[in-house]
């Protein structure tokens, strides 16, 4: 992947700031399928929703303790991941909340199936779990299965999460030790491939091509590798690792952890998000840079694109990497995307002999 000086250009500005952001360490942030409300999780203990587009806090739920990820159901309601074990679904319109079950430790990710109908939950406790939201008869009755894990879950993504595209409806999930379980959501009973990081240090975050055919994890030592579902030799050849998140200075390297993945859902380019505070835009498919934005205050913890990719969502927010120390307020930037910023560059066709 070409990451040389020249190739990118900057984008100068941080975007839009939003009010009322949470007061603690930011965990994850969603913008809705729907418009452009965003959804954010924080170990301030709250889940809050922004209309991103109006820089408006539309509703605010407060938690026993830290909320570790947060995802939607709705446009109006979502789920929460709780560092107390607990899983949420909350309705911001009736300002309701109702507790779907419990992990035997802080419970890490959560993601909504839109194809499955059902909430899939990653926890510290080693294992997955699915839920089916439309349970009213208390916890017990909506735990669908249990899915036993290598490791600790740090990061899952699904794939195909429509009900048009199941052949697609995959689950990745990433655990301590380096460990990749590949699950087809219609058969969870086991995994459909068990992986190992091709990346030797600790997996931060994986995110699944919009398209279907594979993956990108990242991990704590300032790399990302692409990888692919489809295990034929012709499919493997194509997958590959690259140096991101570093810098250079007197002849020794400084190496940042890759905290956050996003895919843009036109183009299929993806944004990536460094304890350095910086935001670099990839083309996977040409292996090249297309765009870094101006150095944010701190380590991005979360990004994501809004449903036609015209906004993109960036947490600026310190991480503890360091340990405790003074570091500036956690913010979210909201930025007006440009089509030069995300779109891939035609090849060059060679000159005719």
């Amino acid at each position: 992947m070409s990451d040389a000086p020249g190739a990118a250009a900057s984008a100068m500005g941080s975007g839009r700031e939003l009010a009322n952001p949470p007061s603690d360490g930011i965990s994850n942030l969603r913008f809705s399928n729907h418009s452009d409300h965003l959804l954010v999780s924080s170990w301030d203990k709250t889940v809050r929703l922004y209309d991103a587009e109006a820089n408006l806090l539309k509703g605010e739920f407060a938690h026993p303790g830290p909320v570790l990820d947060c995802c939607f159901h709705d446009d109006s309601s979502g789920f929460s991941a709780g560092a107390d074990h607990t899983v949420r679904r909350l309705s911001f319109t009736s300002s309701k909340e109702d507790v779907l079950g419990r992990h035997d430790a802080p419970v890490r990710c959560v993601e909504y199936s839109y194809a499955a109908g059902q909430v899939i939950t990653g926890s510290w406790d080693k294992t997955i779990k699915c839920w089916d939201p439309r349970g009213v008869s208390g916890p017990e009755r909506t735990l669908v299965g249990t899915y036993a894990q290598p490791e600790r879950v740090y990061s899952m993504s699904l794939v195909g999460n429509t009900p048009s595209v199941p052949k697609w409806s995959r689950l990745v999930v990433a655990t301590a030790g380096r460990h990749v379980s590949i699950y087809d959501l219609r058969n969870m009973s086991q995994p459909e491939q068990k992986r190992e990081s091709s990346l030797k240090y600790q997996t931060r975050c994986v995110r699944c091509f919009p398209n279907g055919t594979g993956y990108a994890l990242s991990s704590v030592e300032g790399r990302v590798s692409m990888e692919f579902f489809d295990l034929s030799e012709s499919a493997q050849s194509k997958k590959y690792a690259f140096k991101c998140h570093r810098k250079s200075e007197s002849g020794r390297d400084t190496v940042y952890p890759v905290n956050a993945i996003a895919f843009h859902p036109i183009y299929g380019t993806f944004a990536t998000g460094g304890h350095d505070g910086f935001v670099n835009v990839w083309d996977g498919t040409n292996k090249k840079r297309l765009y870094q934005y101006s150095k944010y205050a701190s380590s991005i913890a979360a990004l994501s694109f809004s449903k036609d990719g015209h906004l993109l969502a960036v947490a600026s927010s310190y991480g503890y990497e360091e340990g405790e120390k003074p570091h500036e307020p956690d913010a979210i930037f909201i930025r007006g995307v440009n089509e030069v910023e995300v779109k891939p560059k035609p090849k060059a066709l060679a000159a005719p002999q």
